[in-house]
């Protein structure tokens, strides 16, 4: 049976009435809940002797003002810089304070359109760079793929290294896609990681980016979405400056402590990797190579370091390899410079290949220096042995793939013969090498140091390698395969 509904005119006017009062509630409601706070962050962007950098993604377009003191208890607030949060950048701001103290811990908090953030309830404290040669470390690594692992555990590992700097070398988020939305919701979910924020809100961090967060994998300078690509990375990171006024890119210099550090763009200008490998081909296009060679031949830094996405050894020399294996000629044209030049102490970090690698150029054949190249990745994505059909000039360490891991760089500048000291540390935090050691004397036009410094087992792989055997391979043992390994008689 049905039964049918009438209504009368007050009951109508009623109905009514509860109608729009029920249309009004969400905006109501949008009143008392949306009040204006950050998203995500706040995270620390590149630092200085008299500044710091604080980037934060507010809730709205409204304007966001950083405020600073040099006691926790805000006994002396210090009106910092106000910017306003516009919609085209995703509501992200970058706010620097300068005129500060070098070496000096200085507390921040934020306020979003006057009122402090509700859910952040405590300020923030940060470090301004040292005016000059220092004692620091930075942790540096790539491929975070928060799709794959979402708590990303090696952040306990970063934390307990306790960096004065975090360098993010690529693939920091897996964007995979040509839509600005995708790569913005996947830098906001990765700022949100909770073992990740303390450091975030604490620590210098500096990027560049990789295939995945430039596009699609093995992505090229063809794209026809690179200049959407870059607005994104523009708008989430907090870097120094992006390429030139009239070059475009994510290329920079940042100096600290004594050391000056070059941060490449391996993507924006790079020829597709099928690109027959010789002069014309290249991965840093013209105008940033030609930055590069300026920047380096004017550094007296004793320490010089070239920080890229892909490695710079020849171990992806091979069908589908991403990295400076298949761009060797250019390569060689930047380290032949270096040589020629006598720009002395030039050493890599780089990530990409899903595996722990610490491998060398030895360009003392060539009236050089080794040139060491440092590889950590992955962060938080699936490592992979690519190393069982991948041999580099030379590995002065084996390549790590049991975990994801972590980068740390130690430098003392303070000392008569300045030194870097560098590690690998796996997901618990312990070095899975004995540390490495360089001195600028190491990094000196016709020194050899590599076979000094590699570990004997790979000095004897790649023996057998260049015989022609297996580089894992071994020889067998007396008796293989049935006489007993404890058979009484052995020692």
């Amino acid at each position: 049976m049905i039964r049918k509904l009438t209504f009368g005119r007050r009951a109508f006017l009623a109905g009514a009435s509860l109608s729009a009062l029920l249309a009004a509630a969400p905006r109501a409601l949008a009143e008392v809940l949306g009040y204006p706070r950050a998203l995500q962050g706040p995270m620390v962007g590149s630092p200085g002797p008299s500044h710091f950098t604080v980037w934060v993604r507010a809730s709205g377009a409204f304007p966001v003002t950083l405020e600073y003191s040099t006691d926790r208890d805000f006994e002396t607030v210090i009106q910092g810089p106000t910017a306003t949060a516009r919609v085209e950048d995703d509501c992200c701001v970058t706010l620097r304070v300068d005129g500060l103290q070098p070496g000096a811990d200085y507390w921040y908090r934020l306020k979003y359109n006057g009122d402090a953030d509700r859910y952040q309830h405590f300020p923030y404290r940060t470090r301004t760079a040292p005016a000059g040669a220092a004692e620091f470390s930075v942790a540096f690594g790539s491929c975070c793929r928060i799709q794959f692992d979402a708590d990303q555990p090696i952040w306990n590992a970063v934390r307990e290294i306790d960096p004065d700097l975090m360098f993010w070398l690529g693939d920091n988020i897996y964007g995979d896609s040509d839509q600005p939305s995708v790569l913005a919701d996947l830098y906001g979910r990765g700022r949100l990681v909770e073992r990740l924020v303390p450091l975030l809100r604490s620590k210098p961090q500096l990027a560049i980016w990789d295939d995945h967060d430039f596009g699609y994998n093995n992505g090229d300078g063809l794209s026809p979405y690179k200049a959407a690509s870059l607005k994104v990375f523009k708008n989430f990171w907090a870097n120094p400056s992006y390429g030139e006024a009239d070059n475009p890119g994510v290329y920079f210099k940042q100096s600290y402590g004594g050391v000056d550090f070059f941060f490449l763009d391996g993507r924006y200008h790079r020829d597709p990797i099928e690109t027959t490998d010789n002069a014309r081909k290249t991965m840093l296009g013209a105008r940033q190579k030609a930055w590069l060679k300026r920047e380096l031949a004017a550094s007296t830094a004793p320490f010089k370091v070239l920080v890229a996405g892909g490695g710079f050894s020849s171990a992806e020399n091979e069908e589908g390899g991403d990295s400076w294996g298949v761009f060797l000629t250019e390569r060689n044209e930047i380290f032949d410079f270096i040589r020629d030049r006598n720009i002395g102490g030039v050493f890599c970090i780089t990530g990409d290949s899903h595996m722990g690698e610490l491998n060398c150029i030895p360009r003392s054949d060539v009236g050089g220096y080794d040139i060491y190249d440092f590889c950590s990745s992955p962060l938080a994505q699936m490592p992979a042995a690519k190393n069982i059909r991948q041999t580099p000039e030379v590995r002065i360490r084996d390549t790590w793939t049991r975990s994801v891991n972590v980068g740390h760089l130690r430098f003392d500048m303070t000392g008569p013969t300045p030194t870097m000291t560098y590690t690998l540390h796996d997901v618990m935090g312990e070095a899975v090498w004995d540390p490495l050691v360089l001195t600028p004397a190491d990094l000196t036009n016709g020194v050899r140091t590599w076979d000094v410094k590699a570990d004997p087992d790979e000095l004897k792989r790649l023996e057998r390698f260049k015989r022609g055997g297996g580089y894992y391979g071994y020889d067998p043992a007396p008796g293989w395969p049935s006489h007993p390994h404890y058979d009484g008689e052995s020692g």
